[in-house]
């Protein structure tokens, strides 16, 4: 079974670190971007699996990338989940509008993630990610 390939798409150090080192111990190739328009040009490029998208970037936001992302038909494949401090319901209803997969606040329990990141792969394939 082919590994699958996470990118993490945020400009705070502290959550990629942790995210990065989580995802790879659960068994997962991970990427970085740290900024919007990194995050847009890795998708294109390496086609992730999943995303987790942080809503506040520079240059792009995670709303201009997730709907970027979805405009495209040969990214349709690709799941995206918005993590985010902004937690309002409005915000919510803007990134399910885009086309996010899900969405997560921050602060948010990285066992939590875990689970939904797994659970969402199992789901796209079919089988246990």
């Amino acid at each position: 079974m082919t590994k699958k390939t996470i990118l993490i798409a945020d400009d705070e150090p502290n959550i990629v670190i942790s995210l990065e080192f989580l995802l790879q111990r659960e068994g997962y190739d991970v990427l970085v971007a740290r900024d919007g328009q990194e995050a847009l040009n890795s998708i294109r490029s390496h086609r992730p699996d999943l995303v987790l998208l942080d809503v506040m970037m520079p240059h792009l936001s995670g709303f201009e990338v997730c709907q970027a992302v979805r405009a495209e038909p040969d990214l349709q494949n690709v799941r995206i989940i918005m993590l985010t401090a902004k937690g309002r319901a409005a915000d919510l209803a803007k990134g399910t509008a885009l086309g996010a997969d899900a969405y997560t606040t921050k602060p948010f329990s990285t066992r939590d993630l875990a689970a939904q990141i797994a659970q969402m792969l199992q789901a796209t394939t079919g089988a246990p990610a």
